[in-house]
């Protein structure tokens, strides 16, 4: 399980899950609340919105998931590309005018070393695929399908439904394939995610749970087969958050026995919830089965277990929660505390991102 906290400046069943958990603390908020766009609910086409929503302000694909070797040892990953609309530029008609930023953090936890390496990438991008995507210097985000590239890190989608993904960092490298065995999921109402109490507090939002990956992991001048599971979200927004929302916590869970479950909550000041919502569905299925299960804001509570402060920015995170949904309690922990990824020189935000 991957979970996620952005801060401010499991079910009692024995059912064993893996996942993703984190929390940020929103760079772009300001900027999100002046944007003045609202987005009004519309059925999702695909493959098309699988690509790049470059009308749109901010947009983010995020694969995340836990890998092991043949012998054991367990690694966690994060691979998260985002893209920015610079307003200012758009009426421009340079080819040298960046309107868009696309961004990239990526992370790797080795769990028996206790320890997290993670980098960052940033670049401006005319809005057009050039130079040529062959290109070493490429930086582009596709609008037909998910094809984001900057530079030597990319994620692209394929026809058959999977994923590949190249990150080469300084400390680390991931050469990964991630095959969907289950349909997508829409969140919210068929795609269309509430965020906040006003209508203009909202995204296009889909994940894509249960990954199957297998590639190679660099790490230590070692380079590894690797093999697990994965979780993909894909967000997009304009005005998307309330004045009052300073932090977001998210948990996503690929349960052991298929079945999967989101849950989120954006948070005031005073650490209380000013919204909140995610899903469980069953394994395969999907909305019109009727195994879907939608959370309303008031039905998910995140309560706080134990704090971790980090030694390098002094913030203090939450690294085990007691997860209340409609379907179920859980408890979720951080498999190491040290998951904290500093991006001040991207995306602005330093968050707790990891294997729980």
């Amino acid at each position: 399980m991957k979970a996620k906290d952005v801060p401010n400046a499991g079910r009692p069943n024995r059912r064993q899950l893996l996942g993703l958990a984190g929390a940020f603390a929103l760079p772009w908020r300001g900027a999100q609340a002046q944007a003045g766009g609202v987005l009004t609910p519309r059925p999702l086409s695909f493959p098309q919105d699988h690509g790049a929503h470059t009308d749109a302000h901010t947009e983010w694909w995020y694969l995340t998931g836990d890998l092991s070797r043949a012998d054991g040892r367990r690694y966690g990953f994060q691979v998260t590309f985002f893209r920015r609309r610079l307003d200012a530029t758009q009426a421009l008609q340079s080819r040298l005018a960046a309107k868009q930023l696309l961004l990239a953090h990526a992370a790797i936890t080795d769990v028996q070393e206790q320890r997290n390496w993670h980098d960052q990438r940033l670049a401006r991008w005319n809005g057009q695929a050039y130079p040529l995507p062959q290109s070493p210097a490429a930086v582009y985000a596709a609008t037909t399908d998910t094809e984001v590239v900057l530079r030597d890190w990319r994620l692209e989608r394929h026809a058959d439904g999977g994923y590949t993904t190249e990150v080469q960092a300084s400390d680390f490298g991931l050469s990964l394939g991630a095959q969907a065995t289950q349909p997508l999921l829409l969140q919210g109402e068929d795609g269309f995610s509430r965020k906040g109490p006003e209508a203009s507090q909202a995204s296009f939002y889909y994940s894509q749970p249960q990954l199957a990956v297998q590639g190679r992991l660099r790490l230590q001048g070692q380079t590894q087969a690797v093999t697990g599971r994965a979780w993909l979200d894909h967000e997009w927004s304009e005005s998307l958050l309330h004045p009052d929302a300073v932090g977001w916590d998210w948990v996503g869970m690929n349960l052991q026995n298929g079945d999967s479950l989101t849950a989120f909550r954006l948070r005031r000041a005073d650490g209380s919830a000013l919204w909140a919502g995610g899903s469980y569905r069953s394994q395969g299925a999907s909305a019109a089965t009727g195994r879907l299960r939608r959370f309303g804001p008031d039905e998910v509570v995140f309560a706080p277990l134990r704090f971790w402060t980090s030694p390098l920015t002094q913030t203090r995170y939450p690294v085990a929660w007691r997860l209340r949904t409609p379907s179920g309690d859980y408890t979720v922990k951080a498999v190491i505390d040290a998951q904290e990824l500093d991006s001040r020189q991207s995306t602005g935000a330093v968050y707790w991102e990891g294997l729980s």
